[in-house]
């Protein structure tokens, strides 16, 4: 047999949430028209939203950028954007989009992208992951290192938000961090470098239970009999069933939902936070009703009751404005809670719209 010639790599995929969407057209713009690898965008979108992202691309650089559509051919030189509510998948050199269950609260989800094309391309990938919050993207590209890919992150001091790039460093060790007007350029170069082949284990079943289970929608039993018994105690802020820890800080429900230990803390705040606010609507509104019936019973009978709404009316004002200086004193003056979804509509934001 002869020798095996080197390859290059001709997949990248990027992944982005707050802040994202700047740092991807800064990124497109420096791609030049002879690219020759593919490129695979996912953002976190809402299910019900209207992305023109992939008009923004296209506009933003000289590559053309697309919508991915099920099963359409990956074509060299093309940005592919996955669609709201929909899994970007790779296999056998065609997009496959998927309603696979959700991961960190997302679909899309980066690290479905990520651990597809950690399978599917193994050294021939490019993991990048931009701006955003919390850990979206990390356990996907430490799959592609270690499928023999390489990590690119934006420089966490370059990011309108941090916490996804340093979730990616916390996890992936590389050399490849920069700002993101120098991405393209690094793409670039990267791409075109000639590759050895390397030896490669045969991936962990690990891995290839979670692709499978994103690729095929959500379904009872997702996880092993074995591994779905004992878990951790924690619960599913999408169905609310038991979830299983599938990895170090990585969970699962038997449906399939998918939570960093990161996403799942801040989904848990949120839901605690709902609750006393709701709570705290609850003791305003029978303060109201109570003075009003207060109110309403004064002077007459039968006696007493005046004064026992009176009470009552008191008793859960105080409570209220208790819940109120602690639901003050619990927001996160850091602002480290999860930004609104990106604008990706494509229409100018209210600063820049005229007046």
């Amino acid at each position: 047999m002869g020798a095996v010639p080197p390859f290059r790599r001709d997949l990248v995929v990027v992944g982005a949430s707050a802040g994202g969407v700047e740092a991807l057209r800064a990124t497109v713009s420096a791609l030049p028209p002879d690219f020759p690898a593919t490129v695979l965008v996912v953002i976190h979108l809402a299910a019900d939203t209207e992305s023109a992202l992939a008009r923004i691309l296209d506009r933003a650089g000289p590559l053309p950028a697309r919508t991915a559509r099920h099963g359409a051919p990956i074509e060299p030189g093309t940005v592919y954007v996955a669609p709201p509510d929909r899994h970007l998948l790779t296999e056998d050199g065609t997009l496959v989009l998927t309603m696979g269950p959700t991961e960190n609260g997302h679909r899309p989800a980066i690290n479905a992208t990520f651990r597809s094309a950690a399978l599917t391309g193994g050294p021939r990938v490019i993991g990048v992951v931009l701006s955003g919050v919390l850990d979206d993207g990390a356990a996907g590209l430490r799959a592609i290192v270690d499928r023999g890919g390489l990590a690119v992150v934006q420089d966490p001091a370059d990011a309108l938000y941090s916490g996804m790039p340093e979730n990616a460093l916390a996890v992936v060790d590389t050399d490849h961090v920069v700002r993101a007007g120098e991405l393209g350029a690094l793409l670039d170069k990267l791409v075109r470098m000639p590759v050895e082949p390397v030896a490669l284990r045969p991936p962990p079943g690990a891995l290839v239970l979670e692709d499978r289970i994103a690729r095929h929608s959500v379904r009872a039993g997702a996880l092993p009999p074995a591994e779905q018994d004992g878990g951790p105690g924690y619960t599913c802020p999408d169905c609310e069933g038991s979830l299983s820890e599938v990895g170090p800080g990585r969970y699962r429900c038997r449906i399939g939902h998918a939570w960093s230990a990161q996403a799942l803390l801040a989904a848990h705040d949120g839901e605690f936070r709902f609750a006393l606010q709701k709570a705290l609507r609850a003791l305003d509104e029978k303060a109201g009703l109570a003075r009003k019936l207060a109110a309403q019973f004064a002077g007459g009978r039968p006696s007493g009751l005046s004064e026992r709404y009176a009470v009552s009316a008191a008793e859960a004002a105080e409570a209220a404005e208790t819940l109120r200086r602690f639901l003050l004193d619990a927001t996160d003056p850091a602002g480290d809670d999860e930004p609104p979804q990106p604008d990706t509509s494509g229409r100018p934001s209210e600063e820049a719209a005229p007046r």
